[in-house]
């Protein structure tokens, strides 16, 4: 069995507010007053998940917290042999919190930069907006992503029984603009919820998705779409979603056709890093190194990352699978 951490990766679901380190979330909790206890999950339900990742985003404040933690998620991804990576970020939400519409994303800009100069890993930002918030919102989304060349997609999180239809204008905006849509779906509701992300969303790739398997015409419109999807097994176990790893439904998706790729979501409250993510579906799930290897390219292909980027990590993950 090869060496997983030395596989080359491209992570394309991670929350960048729940990447913060627990020595790096207590200095800042210290520091603005404000009473979190890092912990892993799992917890009992979305909502109290929720309620604990406000308290986090609320630690965020000044400018040089936002850029911390960016850099300090580059450093985290390299040891883990990411290579790329597009990070998600609720740029809107915390320029609104904070009256200062650009300076969150700015910020987190700066310290990516910097973490990519230090330790090798290509980032890119997807600017994402909780669905029951307004369409103005998202439309201020939209304007950060068409102002920072960086930000490659744009999409929608939270509660998934709150409809796209409102947001469906920015949609088009957005396909129209050359700016990437990616929405979470099909992880707390059913297929309806992914049906929706794709038609009526414009969605790249879905987040999650796996709920997609109790409808077959849903299964069917994802694959004749090759719409990928972003399985995060470790955080749908955390937050109640999935039982357990080895009954996570990663092998029927696959066996349905569809596009797979691996992320974590939230490492900071599963305590699990992308290469643990890979360890896991071979320990758990039994997969060999020629699927992990196909779920790595995977990720490449489904990203937005440049094309010689994409060249470059297709051609590294074949020779580590052709490795001894």
């Amino acid at each position: 069995m090869r060496d997983l951490a030395a596989l080359p990766k491209a992570h394309l679901h991670v929350h960048l507010e729940s990447t913060v380190r627990a020595d790096t979330l207590a200095e800042l909790a210290d520091h603005h007053g404000v009473d979190v206890r890092a912990r892993t999950g799992p917890f009992d339900d979305f909502a109290k998940f929720a309620e604990h990742n406000g308290l986090v985003r609320d630690c965020l404040r000044r400018a040089e917290d936002f850029h911390r933690v960016a850099y300090e998620f580059c450093a985290e991804e390299a040891a883990q042999g990411t290579r790329y990576a597009e990070v998600t970020f609720t740029a809107a939400a915390h320029g609104e919190r904070l009256s200062d519409p650009d300076m969150p994303l700015e910020a987190v800009l700066s310290g990516l930069a910097a973490g990519q100069a230090a330790h090798g890993i290509e980032c890119r930002v997807i600017v994402d907006h909780p669905r029951k918030r307004s369409v103005e919102r998202f439309e201020a989304s939209l304007r950060l992503a068409l102002a920072h060349p960086q930000v490659v997609a744009i999409g929608m999180a939270g509660a998934e029984n709150h409809p796209l239809t409102p947001f469906a204008a920015v949609f088009r905006a957005a396909r129209e603009a050359g700016v990437g849509l990616v929405h979470h779906a099909g992880e707390c509701c059913g297929p309806d919820s992914v049906a929706q992300a794709v038609t009526v969303g414009l969605a790249d790739r879905i987040g999650h998705g796996f709920r997609a398997l109790d409808d077959p015409e849903v299964v069917a419109l994802l694959r004749d779409r090759a719409t990928p999807l972003e399985a995060c097994p470790s955080s749908n176990v955390a937050l109640g979603l999935v039982e357990s790893v080895s009954s996570h439904p990663v092998p029927h998706l696959l066996a349905a056709g569809l596009t797979v790729t691996l992320s974590t979501d939230i490492p900071a409250t599963t305590g699990t890093t992308l290469t643990d993510e890979y360890r896991l579906l071979r320990d758990e799930l039994g997969f060999d190194d020629d699927t992990l290897a196909a779920l790595a390219t995977n990720a490449v292909d489904a990203s937005f990352a440049p094309a010689a980027t994409k060249t470059a990590l297709r051609q590294d993950i074949a020779t580590w699978r052709a490795g001894s």
